[in-house]
């Protein structure tokens, strides 16, 4: 956030403030034309903005899903909040893009619960921070625990028994970033005018923790399967896991115009994460701490649908990460992400497309 917030700070310098002698000229020109090339592009590929600002509405889906595994297999529980939707304007100044969203519907005061979903787009670089720190929503979805007939009794439960955060970035570089546009399909800044795809390749890191309360999930199934004898497996009784990775990736991105001022997107980037888990378990106090270091993968999916006339444009746009953990007692598996839908207007036309009378 820190290297986003001083290239921001320095862009905002050089529009704002005169240049005054040559050699400041000579310098502060080197760190212009660097900055620009991070948007240098094609334009028989590839529309430029031509407004400076912009102002948009656009509604947000977010979701988040959990799942616990055992090593054998034998049982799984996948845990998720029900969907958030939030809605709320924007409005844009050339590279300044901000807005405030509220939730829609009934709001559980009661679960504590903090999302922040930032990408940043330019041609050459992409920036994507993520901070969520669930409450305690959760129900329980998809649960497989030995008893096929009666799993379905327990399923949409609530349970309060799990407190999930995750915190990370992923920084990727495009190798074709003069023809193939990220902005296009997912900043509205400029249009891809040809079909096009690129190579992707980047970095990340992720910490995750899970506070886990494995004796009221068995509360829990003992009081909604009164009749069974369902007991959790061993390796689902721990009290808390951490999870710390760094990552590299690879991936490819493709921009389909299929129509004129229309574009569909598609990207997957997998990456291969070398992890460090730490955690307690229950039972046992002196056998109840676990330490395991190894490489697990990570996948990036994200999918954009734009119509763009320059001046008009509206769109849908999807961001899915999922995360997985393969420890020796159990595996996890933690996906979530965003969905938007978006309608915009710009205006303010930049001097360079201007019709001159």
């Amino acid at each position: 956030m820190k290297v986003v917030s001083t290239i921001l700070a320095t862009l905002l310098w050089l529009t704002l403030f005169p240049l005054t002698s040559w050699s400041e000229e000579q310098e502060i020109s080197e760190v212009r034309r660097i900055i620009r090339g991070f948007d240098r592009l094609d334009t028989a590929y590839i529309e430029p903005q031509h407004y400076l600002f912009t102002v948009m509405l656009q509604a947000t889906y977010t979701y988040d899903f959990y799942t616990l595994r055992s090593a054998d297999n034998k049982q799984s529980i996948s845990f998720a909040p029900d969907g958030s939707f939030k809605l709320g304007p924007y409005f844009g100044w050339k590279w300044f893009f901000g807005g405030y969203t509220f939730k829609l519907g009934h709001n559980n005061f009661n679960s504590i619960k903090t999302e922040i979903d930032l990408s940043i787009y330019s041609s050459q670089i992409g920036i994507d921070l993520f901070y969520r720190h669930t409450g305690s929503d959760y129900k329980l979805r998809n649960v497989s625990i030995g008893s096929l007939l009666k799993e379905r009794m327990v399923e949409n439960v609530p349970f309060d028994g799990i407190k999930a955060g995750i915190t990370g970035f992923n920084i990727y570089y495009i190798f074709n970033h003069g023809r193939f546009s990220y902005p296009a399909a997912f900043a509205q800044s400029t249009c891809q005018k040809i079909s096009c795809g690129s190579w992707l390749a980047g970095i990340g890191f992720t910490q995750n923790s899970l506070d886990f309360d494995y004796e009221r999930l068995q509360e829990l199934i003992d009081e909604h399967l009164p009749n069974e004898e369902v007991k959790l497996d061993s390796g689902l009784m721990f009290k808390s896991a951490n999870h710390y990775d760094a990552s590299i990736s690879g991936g490819y991105a493709y921009n389909w115009v299929f129509a004129p001022r229309w574009l569909f997107c598609a990207s997957g980037q997998l990456a291969l994460a070398y992890k460090q888990s730490t955690g307690e378990t229950g039972g046992d106090p002196d056998k109840r701490h676990f330490s395991l270091t190894k490489f697990n993968p990570n996948l990036i999916g994200r999918f954009g649908l734009v119509y763009n006339n320059m001046r008009w444009y509206a769109g849908f746009s999807a961001i899915i990460r999922s995360n997985f953990y393969l420890e020796s007692r159990f595996s996890t598996n933690n996906t979530f992400g965003s969905m938007n839908i978006y309608v915009g207007y710009n205006f303010g036309l930049k001097k360079k497309y201007r019709k001159k009378k």
